[in-house]
């Protein structure tokens, strides 16, 4: 399994699949399954039954989780692959297209 570089709340923008070139906030992260889950992005209908929590029940629009092959993130509106280098003795995240360092 290789090492997720994308975190909860970075902007990504999607590179393949039906939300192709759509951008968005990521929500939450699974490393296990290498998924991710993005704000706005690969929206899937569900019908949910009469609940206590859901008294109406009905159709509900929400996201799906989509793989972190799919999506890059985004440096200053632009796409970028991301590496890591160390700085003193923290280890950093750094935009690999311009160099600067991401956190």
């Amino acid at each position: 399994m290789s090492m997720m570089k994308i975190k909860k709340g970075d902007m990504v923008k999607v590179i393949a699949g039906k939300d192709k070139d759509k951008e968005g906030k990521v929500i939450a992260v699974d490393r296990k399954k290498n998924k991710l889950l993005i704000e706005g992005i690969n929206m899937v209908t569900k019908h949910a039954k009469p609940s206590m929590t859901n008294q109406q029940g009905g159709i509900i629009h929400q996201e799906a989780p989509i793989d972190a092959s799919n999506v890059m993130y985004l440096h200053k509106g632009q796409p970028t692959r991301i590496g890591f280098k160390f700085e003193g003795d923290k280890k950093v995240r750094f935009a690999k297209s311009t160099g600067d360092v991401i956190d």
